[in-house]
């Protein structure tokens, strides 16, 4: 290494000790003024896991008429249905929320001889909402009831929370702790005596969420019950970056 080199390391490490102490919450650094010395960078990651607060779930109709202007009337009026359903279950309008709605033209391309174009049979409109609600126990009235609407395309739920980032208080401070206890670790095996945080920064991402529960319709003695709907629990893992100086 040439002495070019080492001085322009000199000069950097010079500027990092200057450097005054910041501090930030969310997802900034914070970065303590600290001794010249080795730098360890290292991850640690938490995952809480608990019982969602709210879901979603997704509905729709699909209507077929000679028209465009037709198939879409009837999937209008379909819909209101539909939408007026899910407020009758208590879902507030704005936590409704109209998803994707799609018109083409549907052909018929059995039974035809060869060189003879697709039957035209009409148009199709498909039309979808999302609902989401805090009423976990109420899932499976709420979709027997936009099934009973009219409601036939069905899909979801899908399961989180109102705040994500209230599951991951408390693995904040074990993440610091286990962090703490590996950087003096580290320190150890190498020869130095202690080490001096220079920064943290934090990165969360909801975890991997639980298989999809399959929607089902279940009857017994010829009466209808409420769908079946296992909630489960849903993951949220905090990240935490951290960098260590090496003291001796």
């Amino acid at each position: 290494m040439t002495k070019q080199m080492f001085a322009v390391m000199a000069s950097g490490l010079a500027l990092m000790a200057a450097t005054p102490a910041l501090a930030q919450q969310g997802g900034s650094t914070v970065t303590a003024a600290t001794t010249q010395g080795p730098i360890l960078s290292f991850s640690v990651s938490e995952e809480v896991r608990s019982r969602p607060d709210q879901a979603t779930v997704g509905a729709g109709v699909t209507t077929t008429a000679p028209t465009a202007v037709e198939a879409m009337r009837q999937n209008a009026a379909a819909m209101d249905k539909l939408i007026a359903a899910a407020k009758a279950r208590g879902i507030k309008a704005e936590d409704i929320q109209t998803s994707g709605i799609n018109l083409s033209p549907q052909y018929d391309y059995n039974n035809r001889t060869d060189g003879q174009p697709p039957r035209f049979l009409g148009y199709q409109v498909s039309n979808s909402v999302r609902a989401t609600t805090p009423k976990i126990e109420d899932l499976g009235p709420l979709l027997d009831a936009l099934v009973a609407a009219g409601g036939t395309n069905v899909d979801g739920p899908w399961f989180g929370m109102k705040d994500p980032d209230a599951q991951l208080v408390g693995a904040r401070g074990t993440a610091i702790k286990a962090a703490e206890a590996k950087a003096q670790d580290y320190a150890r095996l190498a020869g130095f005596r202690s080490v001096e945080l220079v920064s943290i920064s934090e990165g969360s991402f909801g975890g991997p969420q639980p298989p999809m529960p399959m929607v089902r319709m279940a009857m017994d003695a010829g009466s209808a019950k409420a769908t079946p709907v296992e909630p489960g629990q849903v993951g949220n893992t905090l990240t935490l970056n951290f960098q260590y100086r090496l003291v001796r």
